[in-house]
């Protein structure tokens, strides 16, 4: 027998929402168009949203065509083996996934960050279950002053409130302002994040033998992250795991894309 009571709920809260409903209708993450409930794609922009699935390599997350095998890894992780454990990410960076992250980081689109954090929380829940702490990459104190907010930490703050682990965006800071990595090839970027984080003493109490799982919007090549996680590392963090919402394929970088600044 169905509770009244539940029933009445249900109305009660369908009802709380309606005025909000109809100041604030919920508009697509994509496109901004009008859908029944937010944090949804229009039917123009779910299929050009290309989200990541198994089989994938499973140290740098990239998708395979079939099925290589178990514990078959992608040339890139033989090639050159990244300072983290395993990387993660919901969609492939191109069509709506680049219009989030666009959104999000040079829009002010902050409303973004909880649903595209649920689409990271499904690529990474793996490596959600066996994290301590949740880890945002940093942003410069100058440039943190011009945007007004980390679009890594908004993302991370919500995969926190999701998954219920610790939310540690102290734990590391970026100590000298670096060039934008927009337009930089590889190399260039790589040099432009040396040295560019460090741990501050008070926290290292906190990353001492826990496993980190560094959040981040793009993964382009890898080498914000990857200067990150060598810094947790020498810390004393056990692993260092990396979780983003998009990712640029092997083959499809250009120098002009957008990454992590």
């Amino acid at each position: 027998m169905a509770d009244p009571m539940a029933d009445i709920k249900g109305l009660a809260q369908t009802a709380l929402q309606w005025p909000a409903r109809m100041l604030f209708p919920p508009a697509c993450a994509g496109c901004r168009r009008h859908v029944s409930q937010p944090g949804v794609l229009c039917g123009d922009c779910w299929p050009k949203l290309r989200l990541l699935e198994r089989p994938w390599c499973p140290v740098m997350g990239t998708p395979f065509t079939h099925d290589m095998g178990e514990g078959f890894l992608s040339a890139e992780a033989i090639a050159d083996p990244p300072p983290f454990e395993r990387a993660r990410a919901a969609a492939a960076y191109s069509g709506v996934a680049r219009q989030m992250v666009q959104g999000l980081k040079y829009n002010d689109r902050t409303d973004l960050a909880p649903w595209m954090a649920g689409w990271m929380a499904r690529a990474g829940a793996d490596l959600l279950e066996e994290a301590d702490v949740i880890v945002p990459v940093p942003l410069h104190w100058q440039r943190f002053f011009r945007r007004k907010f980390n679009q890594s930490a908004e993302l991370g703050r919500a995969l926190a409130g999701r998954s219920g682990r610790h939310f540690l965006p102290q734990a590391i800071k970026r100590v000298r302002p670096t060039r934008q990595q927009v337009g930089l090839e590889r190399t260039a970027r790589e040099e432009n994040v040396r040295t560019a984080f460090q741990v501050p003493p008070e926290v290292e109490i906190e990353i001492a033998g826990r496993r980190v799982l560094v959040v981040d919007d793009v993964y382009t090549t890898g080498a914000t992250v990857r200067a990150v996680a060598r810094t947790l590392k020498r810390k004393g963090a056990a692993a260092v795991d990396v979780l983003t919402f998009a990712r640029v394929l092997p083959g499809d970088f250009r120098a002009d894309e957008s990454e992590t600044i």
